[in-house]
């Protein structure tokens, strides 16, 4: 398969960055999206041109590092699936691929398809965390919880942190990603014990990060590839309004 590539490329944050076309041919259907990148970059090297640089990990659409903008889509044109597990069967021969990075303000750019997140870190750094003690698996597994509970607490618990809630939202919210940190302890009972002050800790930080405010337009539901819903989003805003009318 032939295809066209339209790449950004920014050496830093400091200067000007622009799309760079290239051209790839011979390209194996059964090729990740990542892997076509490593083809390129093989190449680029070859020819004594710097390589695109890009996140990556796992290559098993657990991690989430592979986070960029293919198309104009945070992680690619298919629903429920990280950039790593898009094949460039997924595409049509000869078709014009577009590649940027996620575009954010709290996610500086490092350089070309690479972003800063660790934003998100600090935001699980400020309340996202379990800290009572809350004894051995045994001892856990003493606790009842219910199977509706336990269902919306693991998909919760899902959500690996790629941001790509915040860059297909109009005003960079990271809400999806701080409600379903807050959902996913908030819903079993070792984790509600600090549910107050986890969510006011865990907003304040987002808004000192730089995010934007939800609108509640859904595009952030749509582009997670874990599927996290938008139910999250009404938990989060319920316990911090009930947080904040107890201060």
């Amino acid at each position: 398969m032939n295809f066209n590539l339209k790449i950004w490329r920014q050496k830093n944050s400091r200067e000007k960055g622009k799309l760079v076309d290239y051209k790839l041919e011979g390209i194996s259907p059964d090729l990740s999206l990542l892997e076509m990148l490593d083809v390129l970059n093989e190449k680029l090297v070859k020819e004594e041109k710097d390589p695109v640089a890009f996140d990556h990990d796992c290559r098993e659409g657990i991690c989430g590092s592979c986070s960029m903008v293919v198309n104009g889509n945070p992680h690619g044109p298919l629903p429920g699936t990280a950039t790593c597990q898009i094949y460039m069967r997924h595409f049509k021969d000869g078709d014009c691929i577009v590649i940027e990075p996620f575009r954010a303000r709290a996610f500086p750019l490092i350089k070309d398809l690479s972003v800063d997140r660790t934003a998100l870190d600090r935001i699980i750094k400020a309340g996202g965390f379990v800290s009572t003690n809350t004894g051995c698996a045994q001892d856990a597994n003493n606790i009842l919880i219910s199977k509706k509970n336990s269902d919306k607490a693991f998909l919760a618990a899902t959500c690996v942190g790629c941001g790509a809630c915040v860059a297909v939202c109009k005003n960079a919210s990271a809400m999806l990603f701080v409600a379903a940190k807050v959902s996913h302890l908030d819903l079993l009972p070792q984790g509600e014990v600090e549910t107050e002050i986890r969510v006011q800790k865990m907003v304040d930080q987002m808004d000192k990060e730089g995010f934007g405010a939800c609108t509640n337009t859904g595009a952030c539901a749509k582009a997670c590839p874990k599927g996290i819903s938008l139910e999250t989003i009404a938990r989060l805003n319920r316990k911090y309004l009930k947080a904040a009318l107890k201060k």
